[in-house]
């Protein structure tokens, strides 16, 4: 199996648009990612909160960022990805819940371009985020998002297993699960899909 991956490291200065901004990096790439591949391959992924893309109810690709603080104090994100691309033999357990680009289309994909289509839409994204057009990246998101949203999900919050139904994001990026008649958000650990 071939994967894309992708490292870059991002200055991040969205202190105007207060702290919970920083929640809103991962479904920016999430959106991003999943316009590139489309726009390489005609593949229109679903994104699962908060960091993975989705394709025939299997995993295509996945994100993960990280904040640090530079030596002159300046904070800055560490983006991270990758997107399977080669149909792979996956060990029994994978591959009912992963697939790649070439086994959804059946037939060989232009590395470069997929790779330089998501770096356009990333550097398209960021660009809108760290203008504070969010509301345009939450709407991408939620119309990406539709195949998994509507179901029961669980995750852990002060050492207990909570469980509802993930209804929608919030500005902020936060996962909103109506949990019995109240939504609860959820920023941040292990959400389960089930």
């Amino acid at each position: 199996m071939l994967v894309i991956v992708g490292l870059l490291t991002l200055p991040f200065n969205l202190h105007h648009l207060g702290p919970e901004a920083y929640g809103l990096l991962t479904l920016t790439a999430g959106v991003a990612l999943a316009e590139g591949i489309q726009a390489a391959t005609g593949l229109a992924a679903a994104v699962k909160w908060p960091n993975d893309l989705m394709l025939s109810g299997r995993k295509l690709a996945g994100i993960l960022a990280e904040g640090r603080v530079a030596r002159d104090g300046d904070p800055f994100i560490v983006l991270g990805f990758g997107i399977n691309l080669l149909t792979a033999a996956y060990p029994a357990d994978v591959a009912a819940r992963a697939t790649s680009i070439e086994a959804e289309l059946g037939r060989p994909v232009e590395r470069g371009l997929v790779l330089s289509e998501c770096l356009a839409a990333l550097s398209q994204r960021y660009t809108q985020l760290i203008g504070g057009v969010v509301s345009t990246i939450i709407d991408a998101w939620r119309a990406r998002a539709r195949p998994m949203l509507r179901r029961m999900v669980e995750w852990e919050q002060q050492g207990s297993l909570r469980r509802g139904m993930a209804v929608d994001v919030d500005e902020a990026g936060a996962l909103l699960v109506n949990n019995g008649g109240t939504v609860e958000r959820v920023i941040a650990g292990e959400v389960r899909w089930l």
